[in-house]
């Protein structure tokens, strides 16, 4: 385990923004990620796990508290079934699976961060999501000071949410367990346009699972979305929204500001979110208000690759992103009557 004082912050997010921890704990063993843990728990100081800083925005000032990173390896396959450890390097997890013949995290490919921040965001993309092949979450309860073990449906998914995110205080996750699928080399069927497109094929179709990860990987990068040390356009959280879910009133009253906005012929993103529930696109109410590709004249401005992409051009602080954070959502809000809502944790800061 290793100990740091007065530890710079910003290198461990993918940001690259940040002040100072008065402590910063590498942890490289569950037991020592749980030591670290009870030994701030017994002292009454304030805690901040981090694992590979992807949906992280810390503030200029820094944590005045034990900052803990977890870089703990491991990857355990047994016929379909995978667990990895919290600190496993995600979008290489999901290679070793598609090395290894099994479907069901493949589109997931790219994806920054830790395998232990997957649960806590029920992290998703191109038609997956970690909520679908979970089974078990293997964490460290701080209430009850023991290592736990929570099944699939314990961990109270919704869209990019879950127990761990709604009491972020309570557990840390050391292991999560999936239920992949041996298709033959196929990835599962294809529940993304956008990836079916790009593969030729339609929707439903199963393809070669590398090629399946592969396309993904290119569409990410075509958006700014797999993380370059060399390009300031993926210095960033990935999105920086969620897409806006509403209920059927929600959604009746932006249906009517688009049409006042654009005109009665303009058609806004819509797709079932269960519950009457209607789910749209962040990005298209970003550039609709106008707010476009490569927005912004300071240190901090929008991917000229993606909307939903808020990036430090190299010289950007924390204030700098959330005054881009807050003027898009005060723009978003007052065209069309939607609150955007950010995706990553802030810490020390708030929109």
């Amino acid at each position: 385990m290793q100990e740091i004082h007065d530890a710079p912050l910003a290198p461990l997010t993918t940001f690259r923004l940040g002040g100072p921890a008065d402590r910063l704990i590498t942890a490289t063993t569950d037991a020592e990620v749980i030591a670290a843990v009870r030994e701030a728990d017994d002292s009454g100081t304030p805690l901040l796990v981090i694992g590979g800083g992807s949906n992280l925005v810390i503030g200029d000032k820094g944590f005045a508290g034990t900052a803990l990173r977890i870089a703990t390896t491991g990857v355990d396959l047994d016929g379909t079934g995978v667990e990895l450890a919290a600190g496993e390097v995600w979008t290489d997890a999901v290679a070793r699976t598609v090395e290894a013949g099994l479907a069901g995290i493949e589109c997931l490919a790219g994806i920054p961060g830790s395998a232990g921040a997957t649960p806590i965001q029920n992290v998703g993309a191109y038609g997956q999501e970690v909520s679908s092949t979970i089974t078990e979450v293997v964490a460290y309860d701080r209430i009850t000071r023991e290592t736990v073990t929570l099944s699939g449906a314990e961990c109270d998914f919704s869209y990019r949410h879950s127990r761990f995110k709604a009491d972020p205080e309570r557990h840390v996750v050391l292991r999560v367990r999936f239920a992949l699928e041996d298709a033959d080399g196929l990835s599962a069927p294809l529940k993304y346009a956008e990836t079916a497109r790009a593969l030729g094929v339609e929707p439903g179709d199963r393809v070669p699972l590398d090629a399946a990860r592969e396309t993904v990987l290119k569409l990410r990068a075509g958006k700014g979305m797999v993380l370059d040390p060399e390009d300031h356009d993926t210095w960033s959280a990935g999105s920086f929204f969620t897409n806006p879910i509403l209920d059927d009133a929600e959604f009746a009253a932006f249906h009517a500001r688009v049409a006042e906005r654009l005109g009665a012929d303009a058609v806004p993103p819509a797709y079932p979110a269960g519950e009457g529930r209607t789910k749209t696109s962040a990005a298209w109410l970003i550039d609709k208000a106008g707010f476009t590709k490569g927005y912004g004249t300071g240190p901090a401005r929008i991917s000229t690759k993606h909307t939903l992409a808020l990036t430090n051009r190299g010289r950007a602080t924390t204030e700098d992103l959330l005054a881009l954070a807050r003027e898009v959502v005060a723009g978003v809000q007052d065209v069309f009557g939607v609150t955007l809502v950010n995706e990553p944790v802030t810490v020390g800061v708030s929109l």
